[in-house]
C-alpha cells in the first residue's frame, strides 16, 4: 500500500487552481508553507503576502496558482478528503463482510491522522487539524451553490456517498443513509473540534476516541453488532 500510495496523485478539480501546484517545485513550496502557516496563525489571519514571505518569494508568483486564499483553502481541503478516499478504498476493497467494511470505514475517517511519509510536501497531521478548524469555512461563502455546481466539493461528496453505499450493505432497511453518512463525516471534525477546544460539551476524551463513538451509534441505529 505504501509503494501505491506513492504513486497517487490525488486529482483536485482543475477549477479551483489556475495552475497545478503539484507541477513544479515551487507549487509545491506553496502547499507546504500555507499548510504551516494556516495552521500557525489561523484561516483569517493567513495570506499571500506572508506566504510569499515565508517561501521567499513574489507574492505575484502565488496568484500564478491561486486566485486567492479561499480557493487555496478549497485545494488544501479537497486534497485532505481525496488523501482519505485513497486510505478508504485500498484499506477495504478486499473486505468482503460488509459489517467489517463499514467498520473499518469509520475507523479511518474518524481516527486521529498520523503523517504520511508519502508525501513530504504535505503534512498530513496539520492538515486534518486545519479541516478540523477551517472546513466549514470553504463552504459558508454566497458563493457555495456557485462552486458546488462546478464541482468544487466533488471529493467530498463522493467520499460520502462511499460510507451511505456501506451502510446499505449493512441494512438496505435503514431510510436515511446519505444523512448519517453526512452526519458521521461532519460529526467526526466537530467532536475532535470538541475535544480539543470545548471538552466539557463532548464525551470524547483522551480514552474515548470519536470512532468509539460512532462506532456505538452505528450498532444501535443499524442494530448490528461489530465484532472486536
Amino acid at each position: 500500500m505504501k509503494y501505491l500510495l506513492q504513486q497517487l496523485k490525488v486529482q483536485i478539480p482543475d477549477k479551483i487552481y489556475v495552475k497545478d501546484p503539484e507541477s513544479s517545485a515551487l507549487g509545491k513550496k506553496i502547499i507546504k508553507h500555507s499548510i504551516l502557516l494556516i495552521d500557525t496563525y489561523g484561516f483569517e489571519q493567513f495570506n499571500f503576502k506572508k506566504l510569499g514571505t515565508e517561501i521567499g518569494s513574489n507574492e505575484s508568483s502565488i496568484y500564478r496558482y491561486f486566485e486567492n486564499k479561499h480557493k487555496l483553502l478549497l485545494y488544501l481541503t479537497s486534497w485532505y478528503w481525496g488523501w482519505l478516499e485513497y486510505q478508504l478504498v485500498f484499506n477495504t476493497h478486499s473486505i468482503t463482510n460488509s459489517k467489517d467494511k463499514l467498520k473499518r470505514s469509520i475507523e479511518i475517517l474518524t481516527r486521529s491522522i498520523k503523517e504520511d511519509s508519502s508525501f513530504s510536501h504535505i503534512n498530513e497531521v496539520l492538515l486534518s487539524q486545519i479541516v478540523i478548524n477551517e472546513y466549514s469555512k470553504s463552504y459558508s461563502t454566497k458563493k457555495v451553490d456557485v462552486e458546488n455546481k462546478a464541482g468544487y466539493y466533488s471529493i467530498y461528496k463522493r467520499l460520502i456517498v462511499r460510507i451511505k453505499e456501506c451502510i446499505e450493505l449493512c441494512d438496505d432497511t435503514y431510510p436515511f443513509p446519505m444523512s448519517l453518512a453526512s452526519t458521521i463525516i461532519e460529526g467526526a471534525l466537530h467532536q475532535h473540534f470538541l475535544r480539543e477546544h470545548f471538552s466539557s460539551l463532548t464525551d470524547c476524551s483522551q480514552s474515548i476516541t470519536p470512532t468509539r463513538y460512532f462506532l456505538d451509534m452505528l450498532e444501535r441505529i443499524l442494530n448490528i453488532k461489530f465484532d472486536g
